[in-house]
């Protein structure tokens, strides 16, 4: 069995080290561009790599970049398992129930078609400049994403499978943990990989507009009144980074090993 497995094992391995390859080749080449373009322009407003890592290091140094980083994915955190819990379980009821489905449907498209930025501003007036307020707007945004790609695996579950764990009489549990969840797994996967992406936007655009004193977003917006671009780059960069490590080491190894069912 170990023989079997050795050729995948290497592929495996052989595969992410041509992916890092290009990844290194492809930012280095991106810098290098960067640099040379923000050398010619020399305009104050087009920093180059080395300014943005100067203020970088400034930053965490003090400890205002941990301090912010910490703030934003905390509640990038918190509101992201709220729209994945709430979304997914939307998107299951209107899956497996077809008049619910008929129903809501217009509710849905309305609320994937509501601009964020709408949410976030009901939010605020409804509810006030609070902690709670910035989790639940970014939450709103998401749910619907969620519910919509949850659904669509909910009405993919197959039948034959259903029939057979009834005959089988695995009962409630075993079938939703044995014979439900691993078909929902790749779609789960999916929803919280796009979920991540959008989840951190909107927390930056609601820390910005909120008025909250920490926060990556709080940051960017500080120095965009004043005009630093270095220092809205380097805030930027800083959580982009932290984001691709939670979607290259948590993300994707999930998707792919819930997706092992299907070999």
């Amino acid at each position: 069995m170990s023989q079997t497995h050795k050729p995948h094992i290497a592929s495996a391995s052989g595969s992410w080290r041509e992916r890092l390859v290009w990844t290194v080749l492809s930012l280095s080449v991106l810098i290098a561009l960067w640099a040379i373009a923000a050398a010619v322009a020399q305009n104050r407003h087009g920093p180059g790599p080395l300014a943005v890592l100067s203020v970088l290091a400034h930053e965490s140094a003090t400890g205002a970049l941990w301090i912010n980083l910490a703030t934003t994915l905390a509640r990038v955190a918190v509101a992201f398992m709220i729209a994945m819990l709430i979304g997914s379980a939307i998107g299951l009821a209107l899956g497996r129930n077809n008049t619910a489905d008929k129903f809501f449907d217009a509710w849905l498209i309305l609320a994937l078609n509501l601009p964020a930025l709408v949410i976030i501003a009901l939010s605020y007036v409804w509810i006030g400049p609070y902690e709670v307020t910035a989790i639940l707007a970014t939450a709103i945004n998401k749910i619907p994403n969620v519910a919509v790609q949850m659904r669509e695996g909910a009405r993919s579950l197959s039948r034959d499978l259903d029939e057979m764990a009834t005959v089988y009489r695995l009962g409630w549990w075993n079938t939703f943990r044995h014979v439900t969840l691993p078909q929902l797994a790749p779609f789960f996967a999916a929803a919280a990989r796009s979920g991540l992406a959008l989840v951190w936007k909107i927390v930056l655009v609601v820390e910005a507009l909120g008025g909250h004193s920490k926060g990556v977003g709080h940051q960017i917006f500080t120095a965009f009144q004043s005009f630093d671009v270095p220092m809205i780059l380097a805030y930027a960069l800083a959580f982009i980074f932290v984001i691709q490590l939670v979607e290259f080491l948590l993300l994707q190894p999930l998707q792919a090993r819930l997706n092992r069912w299907k070999r």
